[in-house]
């Protein structure tokens, strides 16, 4: 289930980065590497989700809300973008709209099946979908130990890996090597960051 975007969302100048990918593809931690890379810049900006999900509950860093306070952030316009996946809401904040209006780049943790409103929020937009091989996700799954050997397969047989619709979109394989996708993660911004400037 996804929702509108903020309506003040505007005619940027800079890149809108979503980053996507299944479970286990390693995405946040390709972001949190590639915040290292970039952060003595001023025009890259890896932004904070909001969640209605616990802060202790693990994952990404993120601005943990009630879903009465998300409710409230949304009624007032707080979003750029915000969807519901999983039981929970995640939200994008509307200032990112403030560096993009400079030229600069902004990166999201993002849905799928959310992409269409990001494309409707933001006039440029790129998409990063982080992938691997099904037996490594598998791996990788099984070494959280939240699932089962025969959900995680279920959950890998419940569609394609790829993007659909009509996005500019770049495939990250994750398969390898984590400095060997952090390169490549990198190399995919530095190419937007020539694209702005």
């Amino acid at each position: 289930m996804t929702h509108e975007p903020h309506p003040g969302a505007g005619a940027e100048r800079g890149i809108m980065v979503v980053v996507v990918g299944p479970s286990g593809a390693g995405k946040d931690t390709l972001m949190n590497l590639a915040a290292r890379h970039f952060s003595g810049r001023a025009d890259v900006h890896f932004t904070r989700r909001v969640i209605t999900r616990h802060r202790a509950a693990g994952g990404e860093d993120h601005l943990s809300v009630s879903l009465q306070g998300f409710a409230a952030m949304e009624q007032s316009g707080s979003f750029a973008v915000w969807w519901e996946a999983h039981g929970l809401k995640y939200g994008i904040p509307a200032e990112v709209s403030v560096s993009l209006s400079k030229g600069h780049i902004v990166v999201a943790n993002g849905s799928r099946s959310a992409l269409h409103r990001f494309q409707a929020a933001f006039p440029r937009l790129k998409v990063i979908n982080v992938t691997a091989s099904a037996e490594v996700l598998a791996g990788r799954l099984e070494a959280r130990g939240r699932e089962t050997h025969e959900d995680i397969m279920a959950r890998l047989a419940r569609g394609p890996l790829t993007v659909r619709g009509d996005y500019d979109v770049t495939e990250l394989d994750n398969s390898g090597s984590i400095e060997e996708a952090e390169q490549k993660m990198i190399a995919i911004l530095d190419g937007l960051l020539a694209e702005v400037h």
